[in-house]
């Protein structure tokens, strides 16, 4: 019987993670509630095993149930009946699957009955489930808000909300107004308090939310009279069964159908505050989308995967003039790029994954007891890492799953365009991966400050101190190289001194960057896992210098007096 999970080995060697064994012994507080809780484990190997066992129930229900409703969810999709939202009907079969298996509330502690995995874990289940259905991912991976309330609510928040989330029920994140979209400053839904009714009100209109008539919502709304930036903003938490909040639309997307996208009109809507007033965009929103942010990288290794999937099985059965045409090089080329890509993405998305368990467990812990040096020094070395490496990984995988995609259709030739094959749903939904909780251009302006400020090419040079395989170090020492070329591109923007110019080719140096960080996670990969990951590493790191060539030309080429030929609106004469 397949599985999305076991069928594929390249995630299970993730677990493997030296990283791993501090992950799990600061998740499972030094594994000491294996008192209190019959299934929290003993020890490391244990905590390893516990999610092996996860992983396989994902990837089971993920090839067994949710991949094979897929088509269907895909062409049904939710509808609008009376103000709510209705899911496709085998939406509902997956998730009452999902729930039976005990797959909600993943990352949330046992005591409000969650399972208590880390982020890394979250990923990967999140990777194989979007592997199957994309659109699905996203209404299952959205519990991942509960992290937000769990980590700014108050304690009887958590009580009132995340045992329900743990036992299956959904939630969303309402950010996005008609008028405000990547600008949340601009974010004009009302909360007001009301001494009357001992709550605050919530009043407007809500677009584009992922999953909209979720039971459980984090609002981002105008607590402050008479402001109109983001230190007027406050989150919420609104509860379906108060009722006040209708749905109005749900958009007609070109992609991921399955995934309710809706407009929604509040209308006194009682909520609760979460946190304190007035951090809701500057500090909540934040945490928020760096999780979401992650998630989507998750999907989009998923999807990358089963993109490669559908192009590796059509070209070992399609024969023309004579042969099978992954024997011809322009398709086994493509095709090795595809994995390489793949794999790159992955280890991108698990360390970038790791780095955020291990300051966010060490951030909780802080709740619990004062923290030693030693630990306040490790919180604050991977909380800056993981800063750095988030835009990284939503950028790079949800542009390498477009590209994935793309190329599946490519090698399918004309039956890729033709509805019956999986590859053009897979193209359909890839596409909104780099647009929405915050777009490629969003994910390098978060970037570009940890490029031009050194941050990445120190990382870099601790990368390049590991040792290699022997035939590995020839493909290290051209990578030495281009972080060299990287070094003298970021010189140039940065001497130069103009803020235009640096916007312009930030997307050039976020590319080298990405690609020369990449290639050193797949060195080290394959060092490790040769027999897995050495034919990526090199295809990869050939592709990264030619990345690291063709921008470096360009930049180095370039002067802040060609900006204006650049330019989409020219001044009227």
């Amino acid at each position: 019987m397949a599985n999305y999970y076991t069928d594929h080995p390249e995630i299970g060697f993730h677990l493997n993670h030296p990283l791993m064994r501090r992950v799990a012994e600061l998740k499972e507080r030094g594994y000491s509630e294996k008192e209190r809780y019959e299934e929290a484990p003993v020890d490391y190997e244990d905590c390893i095993e516990n999610y092996r066992r996860l992983l396989e129930i994902a990837g089971d229900i993920a090839a067994n149930t949710i991949a094979p409703n897929s088509e269907d969810v895909d062409l049904e999709g939710p509808h609008l009946e009376n103000g709510r939202m209705k899911y496709a009907s085998k939406t509902v079969e997956n998730m009452e699957a999902v729930r039976l298996a005990g797959l909600w509330g993943v990352t949330m502690p046992r005591r409000y009955g969650g399972l208590n995995a880390p982020e890394t874990i979250f990923s990967m289940a999140s990777e194989v489930i979007s592997a199957a259905d994309s659109s699905f991912q996203n209404i299952w991976s959205l519990q991942s808000c509960a992290e937000t309330l769990y980590e700014f609510g108050s304690e009887e928040q958590r009580q009132k909300f995340i045992p329900r989330i743990c036992a299956g029920e959904t939630m969303s994140m309402d950010l996005t107004e008609p008028d405000a979209g990547s600008d949340l400053q601009s974010v004009m839904l009302k909360a007001t308090w009301s001494e009357e009714q001992g709550c605050w009100l919530l009043n407007g209109v809500k677009r584009f939310i992922t999953n909209g008539d979720s039971d459980i919502h984090l609002v981002l709304a105008r607590s402050e009279e008479g402001t109109r930036d983001g230190r007027g903003l406050s989150m919420f938490i609104y509860d379906k069964r108060q009722g006040g909040v209708n749905v109005r639309h749900i958009e007609h997307k070109l992609g991921i159908h399955g995934s309710p996208t809706c407009e929604l009109t509040y209308k006194d809507a009682r909520a609760e505050l979460c946190g304190e007033r007035r951090l809701g965009l500057i500090k909540y929103v934040m945490a928020l989308m760096n999780g979401a942010r992650l998630g989507i990288g998750a999907q989009s290794v998923g999807l990358s995967q089963e993109a490669y999937n559908e192009a590796v099985a059509y070209a070992a059965e399609r024969a023309q003039f004579g042969q099978k045409i992954n024997k011809f090089p322009g398709v086994y080329d493509m095709l090795s790029r595809m994995k390489a890509k793949l794999d790159a993405s992955r280890s991108l998305l698990y360390q970038t994954s790791r780095y955020v368990d291990i300051y966010k467990a060490l951030e909780d812990i802080q709740r619990e007891r004062k923290l030693e040096a030693d630990e306040r020094a490790e919180m604050k070395t991977y909380s800056r890492l993981a800063d750095a490496f988030t835009p990284l990984c939503k950028g790079m995988a949800s542009e390498y799953a477009n590209q994935n995609a793309y190329d599946a259709i490519s090698v399918h030739g004309g039956s890729g365009f033709i509805m019956e094959y999986k590859s053009q749903r897979l193209y359909r939904d890839a596409r909104i991966f780099s647009i929405y909780e915050g777009t490629t251009q969003l994910q390098v302006v978060a970037a570009i400050r940890y490029i031009t400020n050194g941050t990445y090419q120190n990382i870099i040079n601790d990368m390049l101190a590991e040792d290699v395989l022997p035939e590995l170090v020839p493909l290290k020492n051209k990578i030495a190289g281009c972080a060299q070329i990287l070094s003298e591109c970021v010189a140039k923007v940065r001497e130069a001194g103009d803020a235009e110019l640096q916007d312009f080719l930030a997307r050039r140096l976020y590319d080298m960057t990405g690609e020369i960080v990449m290639s050193l996670l797949l060195l080290r990969d394959a060092t490790v896992a040769p027999d897995m990951f050495l034919k990526s590493a090199k295809v990869y790191c050939q592709m990264a210098c030619e990345t690291v060539a063709g921008k470096s030309s360009y930049i180095m080429g370039f002067d802040k007096e060609s900006l204006p030929a650049f330019r989409a609106v020219e001044e009227a004469e």
